[in-house]
């Protein structure tokens, strides 16, 4: 049996630790324990957290998983996996909002906008920033779902958005489920492709974006428009 968590000195228990010296004071052990208030007659609260933790390896692989996958886990029942679930996406929901700029000038505005909706992310997914004549965002629609490669990525589906929405310029953004946001040879020719057709409808491709795991690649600051 897992240590009772009501044994514990007072400034150890999660609960009291985060009343006295604030959330970030606590572990991801110690914040999912407050998250699953309780445990069961085997394992603590925090028993249950550290059995989470080594399951799914990560805060990264636990955002990833679903109602039905955390209930295989032992004291997990559909109330706790709720739970989890609504807390993570709190969590990534309240992140996103915050960084979201009004203006994409850089590309880290860009990645910015991006990041939490792509870096978690099981397969290659294209979404556009797509832009009015002040760089303030107009839309972000998903063109593409699967690997990307120059036959399946058509400029037609790209640039319709952007007709569609009477866009002055364009960012593209794409993430890489591994990770490693490093270009690769078809990122490289989708790339191509793509600012040629931008050329001869009058929009202009600014960027493509790689998205990794909370890093990103900028391909025309790595050289790729020139």
């Amino acid at each position: 049996m897992g240590t009772v968590i009501r044994d514990l000195p007072l400034d150890e228990r999660p609960r009291e630790k985060l009343l006295r010296y604030g959330p970030e004071s606590l572990s991801n052990r110690e914040l999912l324990a407050i998250i699953l208030r309780v445990g069961t007659r085997q394992l603590s609260a925090l028993g249950l957290a550290d059995q989470l933790l080594v399951y799914f390896g990560s805060l990264r692989e636990l955002k990833e998983a679903s109602c039905e996958e955390l209930q295989a886990l032992e004291g997990i029942g559909l109330a706790k996996a709720a739970q989890i679930l609504a807390a993570l996406e709190l969590g990534r929901r309240v992140q996103a909002s915050a960084r979201v700029p009004l203006v994409v000038r850089t590309p880290q505005h860009a990645a910015d906008l991006m990041m939490e909706h792509l870096r978690y992310l099981d397969r290659e997914v294209m979404r556009l920033v797509i832009l009015d004549t002040k760089h303030q965002v107009i839309a972000s629609p998903i063109v593409s779902v699967g690997t990307l490669n120059a036959s399946m990525v058509h400029p037609r589906e790209v640039f319709k958005e952007c007709i569609r929405r009477s866009a002055h310029t364009v960012v593209v953004v794409h993430n890489h489920p591994s990770g490693d946001p490093t270009p690769s040879k078809d990122d490289i020719q989708v790339t191509k492709r793509l600012r040629q057709a931008g050329e001869l409808l009058g929009i202009d491709v600014l960027d493509h974006i790689i998205i990794g795991d909370n890093r990103f690649i900028s391909m025309k600051e790595e050289g790729f428009f020139t």
